[in-house]
């Protein structure tokens, strides 16, 4: 049993998390269809917030996590369990003075994994990414989700079969199917979950997530979140940047003590550098001449 709860995380309120009407609104449709019985999916590319709105709506649970993410290497015991080790008794039996009797036997040792645990105890788990595991490896989860039965290998030496607890629920996130890395999952298994598409948080939402990872005043978070916005907006990128690319440059801005002037040319270059690396996954050179050439642009406008 302990070793079995050094693996659940407590639930607790995410440092600086910000809830505007747009986070508001997607939690409590998340937390509705939970209610309903139903697993909820957060799909959406990198920098749109799955993960730690998994987490947010995990605390709103109460109830302990137990966090996976997805892997290419995973199989079904590293979700399930599997014998680790082996387990050694010795009895010596001295009943008769003059009789030694030793009786000895080795046995291999089943430990289950997060999956199992969190069907046993009924725990939030939270899958981080789980099309970035085989769509095999998955297979299990399909009679978890929809008759809350786990089928278990002959080898845990208990029943063949565990009802899932009442209180299980299932959070899952993925990217794109069109990402790397990322394999595509079962029909069976997305029908058994009710998948939330989300795209770039709203205005409100991204200057509100900037100033709370930044400190920094509203006026100068707003700045940042309209040049970022601009370029995501300009579709002169390889890839959209996100809301990650705000909070880089306000950190940065913060601890180098830049002045967020358009005047200042250590802060263009520090806009320019990072949105430049964030949007573009290959290093394309015309890519990064292209977007510090909106980038600039859009500094004089803001700044």
């Amino acid at each position: 049993m302990i070793e079995e709860m050094a693996t659940v995380l407590e639930p607790s309120p995410l440092p600086d998390f910000v809830e505007t009407k747009y986070i508001k609104d997607i939690t409590n449709r998340a937390l509705s269809y939970i209610k309903a019985g139903f697993p909820i999916h957060f799909r959406g590319v990198s920098g749109t917030g799955k993960t730690t709105l998994a987490m947010h709506i995990a605390n709103k649970i109460a109830r302990p996590v137990v966090l996976i993410h997805g892997d290419e290497e995973f199989t079904t015991s590293d979700l399930v369990g599997g014998e680790y080790g082996y387990r050694f008794r010795k009895v010596v039996d001295r009943f008769v003075s003059r009789v030694l009797k030793l009786e000895e036997d080795m046995i291999k040792r089943w430990v289950d994994n997060r999956l199992t645990i969190a069907c046993k105890y009924g725990f939030t788990l939270i899958y981080d990414e789980f099309t970035r595991s085989r769509p095999e490896a998955n297979n299990i989860l399909l009679s978890i989700l929809q008759e809350k039965m786990m089928d278990l290998p002959v080898g845990r030496g208990e029943e063949p079969y565990l009802r899932v607890d009442p209180d299980f629920t299932a959070i899952f996130t993925s990217n794109p199917e069109e990402y790397a890395g990322v394999h595509r999952s079962q029909d069976a298994l997305r029908d058994r979950m009710i998948t939330m598409d989300l795209d770039h948080f709203d205005y409100e939402t991204e200057v509100a997530i900037t100033r709370a990872k930044s400190k920094l005043p509203k006026p100068q978070a707003e700045i940042i979140v309209n040049i970022v916005r601009g370029l995501r907006e300009s579709g002169k990128c390889e890839f959209a940047p996100t809301v990650r690319g705000c909070i880089m440059i306000a950190k940065s801005l913060k601890v180098m003590k830049i002045p967020l002037v358009k005047s200042n040319s250590a802060f263009l270059k520090t806009c320019q550098d990072i949105l430049a690396s964030e949007t573009s996954r290959v290093g394309s050179k015309t890519n990064q001449a292209r977007v510090k050439e909106v980038v600039k642009g859009l500094v004089e406008k803001y700044a």
